[in-house]
């Protein structure tokens, strides 16, 4: 299909401008390209790096077993796209009525579509608790910070993770490969409680505890030093390296009177529009998905951010407008075991284990709202989820999927 495409909303789609080139800025550019677009395409990033994958970085990388550039996406491949390239350069400025991006260089482009992919950053404490020079404190969302935090690694410290969701638990996962002393603090009862419960949230501490891993739960972090994280029951964990696992905050801050409206993240139609022309995908876009009638969603998934590029850029090529309506999928390798989750389900959903038992480690769980399965949750058990994420796609009742269960 060549450029000219009759877009959404009538307009002419000769060009377009991806600001973002990670996971799914880049899988939105071979998408174009894929389905005949001809037209330039500009793809702004904020690393000067060529696009690379997030999920080995705190597990391959980290753990020593891939060299950074085993993480290339395109694998030498990215001339074959014909991108304009602006790498290194962060957006600075969108003007949504002639679809035009500034860089921090003052570089103007002007294209026909817009699609924003610029991701989330890791989150930090605040400046009151921890000391953002400190250099025995690390994050891990890029790259350069997989490469920093493992050669800090090298030199067998004692290891602090702050926050027990699946980035702070792969991190001690590496680190226990290692042979590192490591503790996890967590102020809620039990990892990634909020999303699991707390009865698989005690299976997730069970299995790090069995690997040797320090977990304090419960209890908030009242000061972070250079060597030692004190907690607010008055203990003290002593560290040569503290990492800092408590989320990610969507790349917004450029948008500001923009016009497009944001809240956590770029709030979208159901088609991913945010706006005439512009379009957002990936850890950035917030939209509402029919699926789950209509549930406002900011999902910081891999497959979300491959899946919602894919459709941005299939709208475009072809002009055909349509509503993203995903069943969310999400997975942690974690020692011998593989979490997987689908749908989207929380603490306050019905529960039953419909396969093997939590104690042995090997289960599925479904999640139930409102009569209909929402979701399932499986510790090594990939066949069976990958099941219970086609009858969420359906929206089968929940009475439905425990038939399929106990069948």
């Amino acid at each position: 299909m060549s450029p000219g495409v009759s877009g959404i909303g009538g307009r002419e789609v000769g060009s377009v401008t991806i600001v973002g080139l990670s996971l799914a800025g880049l899988r939105a550019a071979e998408t174009l390209r894929r389905l005949g677009f001809a037209g330039p395409i500009r793809a702004i990033g904020a690393e000067a790096r060529e696009p690379y994958d997030r999920p080995p970085l705190s597990k391959e990388v980290l753990s020593g077993a891939w060299e950074p550039a085993q993480t290339a996406l395109c694998k030498g491949d990215l001339g074959a796209l014909d991108l304009e390239l602006h790498l290194g350069r962060a957006a600075t400025r969108l003007d949504i009525a002639t679809g035009t991006v500034t860089l921090d260089d003052a570089t103007t482009i002007t294209s026909d579509a817009v699609i924003l992919t610029t991701g989330a950053r890791a989150r930090r404490l605040p400046a009151s608790i921890c000391d953002p020079d400190l250099d025995s404190v690390h994050v891990l969302r890029t790259l350069d910070d997989a490469v920093s935090l493992r050669a800090a690694f090298e030199g067998r410290p004692r290891v602090a993770v702050i926050g027990a969701g699946f980035i702070g638990m792969e991190v001690a996962v590496s680190a226990r490969a290692r042979g590192l002393d490591v503790t996890v603090i967590e102020a809620l009862p039990q990892p990634m409680v909020r999303g699991l419960g707390a009865e698989i949230g005690a299976t997730c501490a069970a299995l790090h505890r069995d690997h040797g891993v320090d977990l304090r739960l419960g209890v908030g972090v009242e000061r972070v030093l250079a060597d030692e994280v004190a907690l607010a029951d008055g203990t003290t964990i002593a560290a040569d390296v503290i990492v800092v696992g408590v989320g990610a905050a969507p790349n917004v801050e450029w948008l500001e009177g923009s016009g497009l409206t944001i809240d956590n993240g770029i709030v979208c139609a159901a088609t991913c529009a945010a706006a005439p022309g512009i379009y957002a995908a990936g850890d950035v876009a917030r939209w509402p998905n029919p699926l789950f009638d209509g549930e406002l969603m900011r999902l910081e998934h891999w497959t979300n951010a491959a899946e919602q590029a894919l459709h941005v850029a299939q709208q475009i090529a072809t002009g055909e407008s349509a509503d993203f309506a995903p069943v969310p999928f999400v997975w942690s390798d974690q020692y011998d075991t593989k979490i997987q989750a689908v749908g989207r389900f929380d603490a306050d959903c019905e529960m039953h284990v419909a396969h093997g038992t939590l104690e042995e480690r090997k289960f599925v769980a479904l999640f139930g709202r409102n009569d209909r399965i929402v979701g399932a949750l499986g510790f090594s058990s990939p066949r069976f989820v990958m099941q219970y994420r086609r009858l969420v796609a359906e929206r089968a009742s929940w009475s439905h999927a425990l038939a399929k269960a106990s069948g």
